[in-house]
């Protein structure tokens, strides 16, 4: 049984940081790719960024590339998501994914199998 648990989420200010994690637990996941998605009220869940667990390559939506860094602890089985210089728009509920397919590194939602619970991301303006 493949488990995805978020943690981390929070309220915060604009220009404020925050830290998620997803503590990922069931198989080896040194051949899956692992994305952060997020959704706000009334949107649709949208990509913000990926990373390959063997190789580590990352990309990153345009909406937060270099303000948001992600990476992973392949000893603690967890991947993490840097959020700094936080804008109101971040405001979401982000979701850890994991898709078995590492090589593609999709930023489709719908290619995912494996999804946490979500953690909810709040920044005040």
């Amino acid at each position: 049984q493949v488990q995805l648990v978020e943690s981390g989420g929070g309220l915060v200010q604009a220009g404020g940081s925050l830290r998620l994690s997803c503590a990922a637990s069931g198989r080896t996941f040194s051949s899956y790719a692992m994305g952060w998605f997020r959704q706000a009220p009334g949107k649709e869940r949208e990509f913000v960024s990926i990373i390959s667990w063997s190789v580590g390559t990352t990309y990153y939506a345009d909406s937060v590339k270099g303000r948001f860094t992600i990476s992973r602890d392949n000893a603690k089985n967890t991947v993490f998501l840097q959020m700094n210089s936080l804008k109101p728009e971040d405001t979401a509920v982000y979701y850890c994914a994991a898709d078995s397919k590492a090589m593609r590194l999709s930023r489709r939602s719908y290619e995912y199998g494996y999804w946490g619970q979500g953690t909810q991301v709040t920044v005040s303006s």
